[in-house]
């Protein structure tokens, strides 16, 4: 016999009852959830709940309860028919985070499918679906069945989030963000997590960025979220791993849509870039691991290394725009990518070693560019960004390429070059850097 717990309490009661520092039942939770998702919860007592929230924490339990309930709001994706090896990335945001475009692709090619749904981006540059835009003929509408069959056939699928995947993290984000609460860090799990636990992937993994240019900029912080986010996923069944990761600069060389591409297609060539090839590698092997697909992180790595070099990750790439309706050759030939009409050269303002570059602000650079969103409603210009010729521990000389900024016309180019050289830091001494990859947690 199955016995439903029955909620008979006023929303004020528990609003009360977390306050005070109460621990809020399964069903209390859902009766929260469910109630605000359709209505019946004005935004005012919803408001004050986050705010009790914010002050008094929720336990593991209530967590991964409220991520259930979250995900549970609304429709959710069965993957079932890919079989077990399938996978999900998030990442906590950054300047120049081109990632899923090398990582998906990668991870493709060993045989895990990457079946993931991304939103559009709001702020210094487009997320990854516009970001992949940039193909000529591109789409990230499709049907549930489509989404599937796209899956299979091309190894990984990126489509646009739909409306009814976890609507209760719509409606809770958007209050949640004029109401003071968006710091919670219950409030940060649940957002994420159910949103990835509706996707259906059994593995997920999560990037979560600390520095300057990250959300979480203190270390710290950046690691009790990661440990908070694995630890419900694995309550929920999922296999799971973080990688907290530096943001204290844009991660790679560009910040801009088809800028972007372009790096990520030159990583999959086989090209150094640091930094977002070794992030990628550091994911991509804990998929593989996690998923049973590979037996050790040292197995893992040196078989995505080989998917770079015998061009199959490539090819997926290819394969993946070709099912969404884009130009596959522009995987083969960036030129066919947007390309502004201007490039101007940044020069350095002296000599010395590189000692810091704010990542927001190189970000916001590429927003008055047109390469972001302040709204909405604005629309973006895919060719336009920033490729950093330098970057923290780079000696430089006075008058030396610091950087190329690519732009709509001369005047916007001169604007973005006065406040690209604010974002640059420069000393004698070569600085210490910390390490890229902060740590693991799984």
């Amino acid at each position: 016999m199955i016995f439903l717990e029955v909620i008979a309490v006023r929303m004020t009661d528990l609003i009360e009852k977390k306050r005070d520092g109460g621990v809020l039942s399964a069903g209390e939770i859902r009766y929260i959830i469910e109630g605000y998702t359709r209505g019946d919860i004005p935004d005012y007592q919803m408001s004050a709940l986050c705010m009790a929230i914010y002050f008094q924490g929720m336990n593991e339990r209530e967590t991964t309860e409220l991520t259930l309930a979250m995900a549970a709001s609304g429709d959710t994706v069965d993957l079932s028919p890919l079989g077990e090896l399938t996978a999900d990335k998030h990442s906590t945001g950054g300047v120049g985070d081109k990632t899923s475009l090398v990582l998906c692709p990668l991870v493709a090619s060993c045989g895990i499918i990457m079946a993931k749904r991304s939103g559009r981006g709001l702020g210094h540059t487009g997320g990854t679906i516009d970001k992949l835009e940039s193909f000529p003929g591109f789409s990230v509408e499709m049907s549930r069945e489509r989404f599937l069959e796209n899956a299979r056939t091309a190894g990984f699928v990126i489509a646009g989030q739909s409306g009814t995947l976890a609507p209760a993290d719509k409606l809770l984000y958007a209050l949640r963000d004029v109401t003071g609460t968006v710091p919670s860090i219950p409030l940060i799990v649940s957002s994420i997590m159910s949103k990835k636990l509706a996707s259906g992937a059994h593995t997920i993994v999560l990037d979560v960025k600390t520095g300057s240019g990250a959300f979480m900029e203190r270390e710290e912080d950046a690691f009790t979220l990661a440990r908070e986010m694995v630890s419900v996923g694995k309550l929920a069944g999922r296999n799971m791993a973080a990688v907290v990761t530096d943001m204290d600069q844009p991660l790679g060389y560009t910040v801009g849509n088809a800028l972007e591409v372009r790096e990520a297609i030159a990583v999959l060539r086989g090209e150094d870039v640091p930094d977002l090839k070794e992030l990628c590698l550091t994911l991509g092997a804990n998929i593989l691991v996690r998923s049973g697909a590979e037996k050790d992180e040292t197995a893992a790595r040196a078989r995505l290394e080989r998917c770079i070099a015998d061009g199959s990750a490539l090819g997926r790439l290819a394969a993946m725009v070709k099912a969404q309706g884009g130009d596959e050759r522009a995987v083969y030939d960036t030129s066919l990518l947007p390309l502004a009409p201007v490039q101007r050269t940044v020069a350095a303002p002296e000599d010395g070693y590189v000692t810091a570059i704010d990542a927001k602000g190189v970000g916001h650079v590429s927003m008055l560019l047109g390469g972001g969103r302040a709204t909405k409603e604005s629309a973006i210009d895919l060719s336009v960004g920033v490729v950093l010729r330098a970057k923290v521990g780079d000696r430089v000389q006075k008058g030396g390429e610091l950087a190329v900024i690519h732009a709509a016309d001369g005047e916007s180019a001169a604007r973005a070059e006065a406040e690209l050289l604010g974002c640059y830091r420069f000393s004698a001494e070569m600085p210490q850097r910390p390490p890229f990859i902060r740590g693991i947690v799984s």
